[in-house]
């Protein structure tokens, strides 16, 4: 199993156009061979002091694949491409780790 962390910075006040963008696309990922979770994260209200904060211009996508194979063909899908192409100019930031447990 693969897990994917992408961390997202959207250029100041376009955060909620790219969370749009991806969850227009998310319903399809969904249903891609090999796609467990597949889905968009923002901070959390009423946790207390001790949480770091991602920020009000950033988002975290968490994605959990069956095999590196299903992530490998999920990144070759046009969709993607689209979605890449979409959002690009809202993107300021953005780092994606692929990890697996230990």
């Amino acid at each position: 199993m693969i897990r994917v962390v992408v961390m997202l910075a959207a250029k100041p006040g376009r955060r909620d156009e790219l969370i749009a963008a991806f969850e227009d696309v998310a319903q399809t990922v969904r249903r891609e061979a090999g796609c467990i979770e597949y889905a968009a994260f923002v901070d959390a209200t009423g946790v207390g002091p001790f949480q770091a904060k991602v920020g009000p211009d950033r988002c975290i996508i968490l994605e959990k694949w069956e095999s590196a194979e299903a992530l490998n063909a999920h990144v070759a899908q046009p969709h993607m491409a689209a979605y890449n192409k979409k959002t690009k100019d809202l993107i300021a930031s953005l780092a994606i780790h692929a990890v697996t447990a230990v």
